[in-house]
């Protein structure tokens, strides 16, 4: 993770339940928007990561409550469905679907790679 982007984002990054969530995507969003602000595309990536983060992982424990989705013989665990942690997935899939509509990011982001590579 790049600082200081890190210790920005990370104190707003939770997936506990839906509301949690939601509280949690709205923070980084703000963040994402400030980045924006200050014209700092990698500011507005790394928000955009964490808001990622949070439905990777929360769809990790819908599927496996104790987040674990291989056995001690790397074989997959059946799913054990947390509905909560669904829950909260779909709030950030919501937010990380807005920023993958958001044509300026876009913009930036293609600039930034014929930059950066």
């Amino acid at each position: 993770m790049v600082e200081p982007y890190k210790s920005e984002i990370l104190p707003h990054w939770r997936y506990k339940d839906a509301e949690v969530a939601a509280r949690s995507a709205k923070e980084i969003y703000a963040l994402f928007e400030e980045y924006r602000q200050q014209n700092d595309f990698v500011g507005m990536d790394m928000a955009r990561k964490f808001i990622q983060m949070g439905y990777t992982r929360a769809r990790r424990y819908a599927n496996h409550k104790s987040g674990k989705k291989y056995d001690e013989k790397r074989q997959v665990k059946p799913l054990d469905c947390d509905p909560v942690k669904a829950e909260a997935a779909a709030v950030f899939k919501k937010w990380w679907d807005k920023i993958r509509a958001d044509e300026d990011y876009l913009q930036r982001k293609k600039a930034h790679q014929q930059k950066w590579g």
